[in-house]
Parts: C-alpha cells; structure tokens; sequence
C-alpha cells in the first residue's frame, strides 16, 4: 500500500471543518498508514474522541495530564514521519507562529522534528486579515508547508475564501511529501558545518563568525528526505534536529574537519556548507601568550582544502557541492572555485545582500552549476534555502 509504514500525526484543532477529519483518517489508514491523533479541548466540541480513535485504531490524546498518566510530547513529536494539522484554525496558527505553547498539540508541534502540513480552515474576512498572512508567512519560513484554502460556503453562511481543503486534496498532499521523504532513501550524505578555531595557546583562537544554521538546515533536510547524513561539524552552539538518520561527528580545526571528511569519501553526495579556515597557525604556544612589544608577527600556513581534495578523488556518480561566501567579486570568484575544485554546482551567497551571512536566520543565494547555467533565489529562512539547494542536487 503506497503508505504503508508512515507514520502521520494528525492535530485537530477548533473549527466545524474537523468533522471532515474522519474521512481523511480512513483513506490515510485504508493506504497503510499510521495514523496517531492529537486534539485541541475546542476541537472535541466538533468532532468525537471516540469516532477519531475507532478511525485510526489508536487513542485520541488531548490532555497533557490526566489522572493516570503524563501524554509524552516529545516522544511522539519524534515519532511522525509528517505532522498534519487540519483544521488549522486562526488562533491555533496564530500560537503556532508565536511559539505559544499552552495545550498538549502546541507541545508537541514544538516538538516535531518532522515536516509539517497546515490546513487552515476560518471565515473569510479572518482568513484574509493582515495578521493571518503574517502568522502564515512566518510558518512557512520555519518549513510548514500551507495547504490553500478553497473558495466555497462557510459555516457563517457567506460564501469566500476560507474553506478548508477537502480531505481528499489533503491526503494528495499527504503522499506528496511522504514520497519526497523516500527521494534520498538509499544514499550517502557528507556535509560540513560551522567554523574551525584554529589555536594560538591553549586560550585562544583564529576563527570566523559561522553559526552553523545553513549546514544544519541542509543536513535535516537532507535526513528528512531519507539519506544517511553525516554532518561533520565545527564548534557552535545548538545542534540539529535529532534524526535517526543523521550522525553529527564534531571537530574544533581544519585539519580534524580534513580528517574526518577523508573518512568518508564514500559518499553520493557531498555538501560543504562550513566556513573553513584558510589559514592555521605554524606554531601553537604552550602557555598563555603574554603581552609584551607593541607588535607582533603571526607565522601562518595555509590549510589543506578539504572540496579540492574532495573534487580531487570524485568517483562517476558522486554529486560535490561547494559554498561561497564574498564580499567583492563575488561570482567572478565562485566561478573560479567551481572550475578549480572540482565541483558540480557553487552555492553563492554575498555578506553585502542584508540579511545574509554568518548568524542570520536567512539567506540570498545563487546556484552556480558546472554547465555554465546559473539560478538565483529571493531572500528566505534557510529551511527554504536549504530545500531549494537539494532540489537542486536532484535536477542534476
């Protein structure tokens, strides 16, 4: 059955159209899937705990706290393969966006390490007030994918925009994004993240401001899509989304990033989002330098270039993908280092666009391929980003 082994978190929140959600648990169930389901106490005033768990052969939790029992959030935030929230309604978008977190469905969507789909479903002038187009904006900048609502009678008895899609759009939906999740299935993922320190006494160091947030993006991505990641990894703070798939090998240098991305020269695909240095130290003092003349000269040697040596022993069939950060000159040097290391395409990204670069949340970048095509995108969180650089890779 085509979602046979899925597992699909279903919430339903407060609106009338959540007594369609019955209909789409059994098409999801009569396919194969998994079907768990989470409810907000407003939802249960539309549609029964005891319709939804006989639908979907599991029980129905709404309450963080019962008598008995604590419902596990987390646990089962990790256990969907996709989480569905249909309806969505506006002021259950509106907490979603803010970050609220006030009853056991917002727990465990903050929780989700999963894709997300969201089904609005609301009264036409709601759906189309300012705030809702902001709270949906910035959903989708976190990766929530936004089902459209359909034009059609509403429960105020207007006809408008607003209407939730019907159950069998959501469940084509549902199997587009789970056979996404199956695109990578199969293969070998590196990818390099954050910055390398490259020391001068045992207290200090030689690095760059790299946060991290792009090569965590692409390696969840990645994982998302069914690959087996490695992200070797510089010191930063936070980590990625916890993934089965997804092993995060830590470094501190240049030289230990080189080390481990030697050891995995097996892969099918390859991505160096890390911004490695260039440059170490000849010589790294044994104590504490103390302060003394007024100057002083810093011996360094140039590291070894781990997407050279990468592009260097590129098997047929291996995709390398390379990351350029300018300041000047920008595609005149990403097109330099796309010829001379061996890659396949050069993500390009300017500190000069703002909102750009090292910390941000967001990024503005181009895609530079082998071929001499060149594809640029608009500004956008780098969940987004991260998507269409994949995308990418699987054009290729």
């Amino acid at each position: 059955m085509m979602l046979s082994g899925k597992k699909i978190l279903i919430a339903v929140t407060g609106s009338i159209a959540a007594y369609k959600i019955p209909l789409l648990v059994r098409q999801l169930t009569a396919a194969g899937g998994e079907v768990k389901i989470v409810m907000t106490p407003a939802a249960t005033d539309f549609v029964s705990k005891l319709t939804l768990s006989t639908l979907s052969g599991s029980a129905v939790l709404v309450e963080m706290f019962n008598e008995s029992a604590w419902s596990n959030h987390v646990a089962l935030g990790r256990w969907a393969n996709l989480m569905v929230v249909a309806p969505a309604s506006c002021n259950s978008i509106s907490k979603m966006a803010h970050g609220q977190c006030d009853n056991l469905f917002l727990a465990t969507y903050l929780s989700a390490v999963c894709p997300v789909l969201v089904v609005p479903a609301m009264d036409e002038d709601m759906w189309h007030h300012g705030s809702t187009k902001e709270n949906l904006r910035l959903l989708q900048s976190f990766g929530c994918t936004i089902i459209p609502v359909e034009h059609g009678a509403l429960a105020s008895g207007l006809v408008g925009d607003g209407r939730m899609a019907e159950p069998s759009t959501i469940f084509r939906y549902i199997e587009k994004v789970l056979s996404a999740n199956n695109q990578l299935a199969g293969k070998k993922v590196l990818v390099t993240a954050g910055p390398t320190y490259e020391a001068l006494d045992p207290v200090r160091f030689i690095g760059n401001y790299s946060s991290g947030k792009m090569g965590f993006a692409l390696a969840e991505e990645l994982a998302d899509r069914g690959a087996q990641v490695t992200m070797v990894c510089g010191p930063v703070a936070g980590a990625p989304a916890h993934k089965n798939n997804l092993q995060v090998v830590p470094v501190t240098t240049a030289g230990e990033m080189y080390d481990a991305c030697m050891q995995h020269v097996d892969y099918d695909i390859a991505v160096m989002a890390a911004a490695v240095a260039d440059y170490t130290p000849a010589e790294v003092a044994p104590q504490k330098l103390k302060k003394g003349s007024d100057s002083w000269t810093l011996t360094l040697r140039k590291t070894k270039d781990i997407l050279a040596a990468l592009g260097a022993h590129k098997k047929e069939g291996q995709i390398l993908v390379g990351f350029a950060l300018e300041t000047q000159n920008e595609k005149a040097n990403a097109l330099k280092k796309l010829e001379e290391k061996g890659a396949d395409l050069i993500v390009l990204n300017s500190m000069n666009d703002t909102g750009a670069g090292f910390g941000k949340d967001t990024n503005k970048v181009s895609i530079l391929y082998k071929s001499g095509d060149e594809k640029e995108f608009e500004m956008k969180s780098k969940t987004l980003v991260a998507k269409d650089i994949i995308n990418a890779i699987l054009n290729l």
